[in-house]
This record gives C-alpha cells, structure tokens and sequence, in this order.
C-alpha cells in the first residue's frame, strides 16, 4: 500500500461527506404538521392513527366500491352516516383543503391524484 497516506484520509474525507446530512439533522425531519381539525366534529370514519397512516387506502377501497363495483352504499360508525365520497363525505367535515389536506402533503412531499379526476374545493377565506 503504498498511498496509504492519502488513501486512508481520502476515504475518511468522503465518508464524512457523504452522512453529513444525516448525523447534522440527527433525525430532526422538521417541524411536524398540525392541520386544522373540523369544528364542531368529534368522529371520523376511523380513529385519527388509522386516518394519519392510511387514508389513502380508504379512499382508493371507497372508490373501488363506489365506481367500479356499483355499492354506493354509506358507511355507518356509531349511528353517523358517510357517503363513500371524497367531495360528499370527507371535505364536509374537512373544508378547508389548504389548512388540513395540503398540511400534510406538503410536508410529505406526496401530491395526491385525488384531483387529477375531483375539482379543488373553492378555499373560503
């Protein structure tokens, strides 16, 4: 080994480079987002952990029941009824899309293709 002597710091160099964003944010993803929760509204179609975690699986099922197989059929929690519907059911209670939906989005770095199909609501200010 005979450049060991650059070699090895070299080596050094470039590791420290390269996990620099890592061990300089020391797991620190930002300041975590607190959308505007709907007033006056206590229950949602299910727990808020499972809503935060996977309510794109919901709508995608609701929109595989509603469309694809026809059932239209509201959902009932606790004697509450909602309609299997983006527009209809979740932006009645949530109807703000800029102070809930884009919160977390925008942190997430995820742009939904819930309005490739759905209008944007009109934001009331």
């Amino acid at each position: 080994m005979y450049d060991g002597k650059y070699i090895i710091p070299g080596l050094i160099v470039f590791v420290a480079l390269m996990t620099f964003p890592i061990w300089k944010n020391m797991g620190n993803a930002g300041i975590v987002p607190k959308p505007e929760k709907p007033v006056g509204v206590t229950k949602c179609v299910e727990s808020a952990q499972y809503m935060r975690t996977s309510h794109m699986k919901l709508l995608d099922d609701w929109r595989d029941e509603a469309l694809r197989d026809g059932d239209r059929t509201p959902v009932e929690v606790d004697g509450v009824k909602y309609e299997k519907s983006l527009m209809n059911g979740c932006l009645k209670c949530h109807t703000d899309k800029k102070k809930f939906c884009d919160e977390c989005h925008v942190y997430a770095s995820v742009k939904p293709y819930c309005w490739d199909c759905h209008y944007v609501p009109k934001e009331t200010f």
